[in-house]
């Protein structure tokens, strides 16, 4: 388990959540434009998102034209399936375009099709509220509506969903907008807190898991895990007030150390030693930055900071 801890830790990145990022943008001409930003070289290759880019690119490049045709035609069906924007509960069955495709020579990471599937349609007349739906085999939603009906750009809303939730409605008429109630953002702050965890963060659970095989005996074992809740909790809210930053290029690479450390030193030692607890709450505060770094991605609604 220790070998395998330090394999984990060399190999992969602390903290990989991915978000499906969503913009619709409410036009003065009555339409609506939702661009969508998920890796979709991915989806026409039919790999996982996040999959080795370069390694993807090269793969669709060597598929006959016809071919790679019909899968991005395939792609675009499965977007008008599993990607919904509906108005008053009537979901819009618009198609696609992908305006990056063949447009992303220069981009900083290597892509066929680009990151943005567009959706373009009219808001039916009268509609009341919008809501947005994705199906679950995509990350997590970060959803943002930008009303430009009134000649500015406001933002109307943003809302984080778990895979596969629909968004609350959201209204179109300023004045019938209201925020959701501290219960409601709480629910789904914790559903969020507990996915960080479960299925999600494999490297908190790693590093647990390193500190129970040291010894399984209650005494020690609660010693530690006190030790790292509480200088998780500490460093988590130090760096969600921005009282302390630190560049996630930073902490990243020192959580994934700390797992490695752990297993290490499990394979040399027998016994809580005195410095054991001490180490784990410095890597607590480690993994708290972290997770800090996680939230500010979610964005926190200011009202409600205290209760997220």
């Amino acid at each position: 388990m220790a070998l395998l801890a330090i394999v984990w830790a060399i190999s992969a990145s602390a903290h990989d959540l991915e978000f499906t990022y969503i913009i619709v943008v409410l036009k003065t001409d009555g339409t609506y434009q939702a661009d969508v930003t998920c890796d979709l070289d991915a989806l026409v290759l039919g790999v996982g998102q996040g999959a080795d880019s370069e390694q993807v690119v090269r793969r669709l490049r060597r598929l006959p034209d016809p071919e790679l045709a019909r899968r991005v035609e395939r792609v675009r069906q499965d977007l008008v399936e599993n990607v919904t924007v509906s108005f008053d509960g009537v979901a819009m069955r618009d198609v696609p375009s992908f305006p990056e495709y063949g447009q992303t020579d220069d981009a900083p990471i290597p892509t066929l099709l680009g990151l943005t599937a567009r959706f373009m349609g009219t808001v039916p007349r009268n509609a009341k509220t919008i809501t947005v739906h994705v199906d679950r085999r995509f990350p997590p939603v970060y959803l943002t509506v930008l009303d430009e009906t009134n000649g500015a750009r406001d933002v109307v809303e943003h809302q984080v969903l778990s895979r596969g939730a629909v968004s609350d409605a959201i209204f179109l008429s300023p004045g019938s907008r209201e925020p959701p109630g501290k219960l409601a953002v709480g629910w789904r702050y914790s559903r969020f807190g507990f996915r960080h965890i479960i299925p999600e963060g494999l490297d908190h659970i790693l590093f647990v898991v390193g500190l129970f095989l040291l010894s399984a005996k209650l005494k020690p074992l609660l010693l530690q895990v006190t030790a790292f809740t509480v200088a998780h909790t500490v460093s988590l809210a130090l760096s969600t007030y921005a009282w302390v930053r630190f560049s996630p290029s930073i902490v990243e690479p020192l959580i994934v150390l700390s797992i490695a450390y752990v297993a290490i030193e499990n394979l040399f030692t027998r016994e809580l030693t005195p410095w054991r607890p001490a180490v784990v709450f410095l890597f607590g505060l480690l993994h708290g930055l972290g997770f800090a770094g996680v939230l500010g991605e979610l964005g926190i609604p200011e009202p409600d900071f205290l209760v997220s």
